[in-house]
């Protein structure tokens, strides 16, 4: 049986860069840039780097201005650490298999296959964690570039910190009915592999070009399954509360040490953004890549 392993999970998030409204949201400020560096007047300086959940062998070459800010960094925090226990991917109680058509199911198995995610273990995930899995490409290696900024920062001896627990990571969108859930689901079942493709390499030419709030609007289109009141209930659960429970855990930590914080570059910009929160909390932040 195939494993459901952390990297299948992580690429996940890479869902939040691919949703179009993320554009509508982050269509102002001056946020453009994915490393930025995090001043004060009272601690040394620490770093802050948008990273996007692929394995795109384009996304990591890594700067030399990421490698010298990793080195000099004391801390590595990113979203949540490998977990040891899977059990917050799964439902509660039930299965898929009495929630979905019998179409609907061919459809999972097939495509959980694709991700090298068992059967059995798929049926039983979260229906908004799946979705977000599905949305994706194919990967092409397990070497994504959040995995590989954590083996360089293990590797160099970095203390090694989580931003979030694996329940609250993999719990962001359990409020939700099982309603809700299953309309993300379908709209990620139904949507061709060339269609994924296309909206992720727009994802990754935004990346590539800083312009992370200007991702693809057309996709909207795609993702019309999704009500605007259901869409601003997960922009409110994935980004807005966890942004603020990111900045908290953060400025904790810059206090103790010289931090290099890896998280999705979707965190980064617009008005409730790590950026502009961390700003508000009195730091400066100055982009350097």
């Amino acid at each position: 049986m195939k494993r459901t392993n952390f990297i299948a999970l992580l690429r996940g998030f890479a869902w939040l860069l691919v949703l179009p409204w993320l554009s509508m949201s982050f269509a102002h400020g001056d946020d453009r840039g994915l490393l930025w560096k995090i001043e004060s007047d009272n601690a040394p300086a620490s770093y802050l780097f948008g990273t996007i959940h692929t394995d795109d062998a384009r996304v990591i070459d890594f700067s030399p201005q990421l490698r010298e800010a990793l080195e000099k960094s004391q801390t590595f925090m990113m979203e949540v650490l490998p977990p040891r226990d899977m059990t917050p991917i799964f439902m509660k109680q039930g299965s898929l298999l009495n929630m979905l058509t019998p179409q609907e199911l061919e459809e999972v198995k097939r495509l959980a296959d694709m991700h090298a995610i068992g059967e059995d273990v798929a049926l039983r995930m979260k229906p908004w964690l799946l979705a977000s899995i599905f949305s994706l490409p194919r990967a092409q290696s397990p070497f994504t570039q959040d995995v590989l900024l954590y083996g360089m920062a293990r590797s160099a001896g970095k203390q090694m910190m989580g931003l979030e627990s694996p329940e609250a990571h993999f719990g962001a969108l359990d409020s939700l009915s099982d309603a809700e859930q299953l309309i993300l689901l379908r709209v990620s079942l139904t949507q061709s592999g060339e269609e994924k493709e296309e909206a992720f390499e727009a994802v990754v030419r935004a990346y590539l070009d800083k312009e992370i709030g200007t991702i693809a609007a057309q996709d909207e289109k795609r993702l019309s399954g999704l009500s605007r009141e259901l869409w601003n209930k997960v922009k409110t659960l994935l980004l807005d509360d966890r942004n603020a429970s990111m900045t908290d855990g953060i400025v904790n930590q810059m206090k103790k040490s010289r931090v290099f914080v890896a998280v999705g570059a979707a965190h980064l910009p617009g008005e409730g953004g790590l950026i502009e929160r961390l700003r508000k909390a009195g730091y400066r932040l100055t982009a350097i890549q």
